[in-house]
């Protein structure tokens, strides 16, 4: 038997399942973003600063949503503004 299986043995079903989707979905994440940082070979693509901010602001707003989700009740965002 594997380390994962016996680390998970104390777990519910749920808590096991979410390890699983978290695990796979942050992996495909990550590849994805990697491969968004591939575009700044000048060598092969073409940009400007301020797409390049888009594209980042983009990948930060979704992390401050995902933030959002687990910190509100049953994971569903606040829809509080403050000027």
């Amino acid at each position: 038997m594997d380390g994962s299986n016996h680390e998970a043995r104390g777990l519910s079903a749920k808590h096991q399942k979410f390890r699983e989707l978290a695990e796979s979905r942050t992996n495909k994440a990550l590849d994805a973003i990697g491969r968004i940082g591939n575009l700044s070979n000048r060598s092969l693509y073409e940009w400007d600063e301020a797409e390049v901010r888009k594209v980042v602001k983009a990948l930060k707003d979704a992390v401050s949503e995902v933030e959002t989700r687990f910190a509100s009740p049953k994971g569903k965002v606040s829809a509080k503004f403050k000027l």
